[in-house]
């Protein structure tokens, strides 16, 4: 049976295509009067659950998600949040058969390429992407990919998509440890000027925001904090997904929605409810 969208008038499809963007549109600006988030993290749960609920290849599942990592992506930067992180692969997922790795490699190469291209979501807002993690863990092809993207997105300094994959938080603050101890050693820094902060800047994400036009952000100092975190598909849990990033007054949504059916519906509660803190913060009534 014909999906409801395919089975209208072209003429109907197309008015509704733009209501609909007019809509989305006047919504984003309303929202854009407001105070804005920095940084916003995402952790894409449920891909694999979406796809054998509709009895589909898990393949398919992650591609839906890739879909909707890009409709999110293109929400935040319409609002100029400045920085997105998605956690994209787990350190662990290696554990995963090898052909949903293989194919997830394959998609991740191939869909994520496609945002960093001329003319692309990327480029169109002055974006970089960076990979946050263990990257010689991948094979080859992909290190190379990844070089190759980050490369092409260099010179933006308008925001950053930070790809967390593959990743684990303890992993990037021990990474951080030893980069703090070889800079002691190498004599770039002395011992006594060592502090969390040192530790913290040194964290693949913080180095990755650091190329972004600092006047871009209206707290500097705090752009490598996350202002919210988003996990989907109802699990209540970090996983190891930026624990430090968000241990202070990070604002935690744990939504119902699979991740491949994520968007504007709820994107929008989540930020109203953010602005919402930061007005009462302001008023002194927390």
């Amino acid at each position: 049976m014909p999906s409801t969208a395919q089975s209208r008038p072209p003429l109907l499809n197309f008015i509704v295509h733009l209501l609909f963007s007019v809509a989305t549109t006047v919504l984003l600006y309303l929202i854009s009067l407001g105070p804005i988030p920095q940084h916003v993290g995402f952790v894409m749960d449920g891909n694999r659950r979406y796809a054998r609920g509709l009895g589909k290849e898990v393949s398919e599942g992650h591609g839906e998600g890739f879909a909707a990592l890009k409709r999110t992506l293109e929400i935040c930067l319409r609002l100029r949040i400045r920085v997105v992180s998605v956690y994209a692969f787990a350190i662990d997922n290696f554990s995963r058969s090898e052909n949903e790795v293989s194919a997830l490699m394959r998609l991740a190469k191939d869909r994520l390429a496609e945002l960093c291209q001329h003319g692309a979501l990327l480029e169109e807002y002055g974006v970089q992407i960076k990979f946050i993690g263990q990257i010689s863990l991948f094979p080859p092809d992909v290190q190379q990919a990844i070089k190759e993207m980050e490369e092409m997105t260099a010179g933006h300094k308008n925001g950053v998509l930070n790809v967390c994959s593959p990743y684990a938080s303890r992993d990037e603050i021990t990474t951080s440890i030893q980069n703090t101890h070889r800079s002691v050693y190498n004599g770039e820094l002395e011992k006594d000027q060592i502090t969390s902060t040192t530790v913290f800047n040194n964290l693949g994400t913080s180095q990755a925001i650091s190329k972004v036009n600092p006047g871009l952000f209206k707290r500097p100092e705090e752009s490598g904090k996350l202002d919210i975190l988003v996990r989907t598909s109802n699990v209540k849990r970090l996983s190891d997904f930026m624990m430090w990033q968000a241990s202070e007054d990070t604002q935690l949504h744990f939504v119902n929605t699979f991740w491949p059916e994520f968007g504007l519906s709820d994107m929008i509660p989540i930020l109203l409810g953010w602005q919402q803190k930061q007005w009462i913060k302001q008023l002194g009534w927390d």
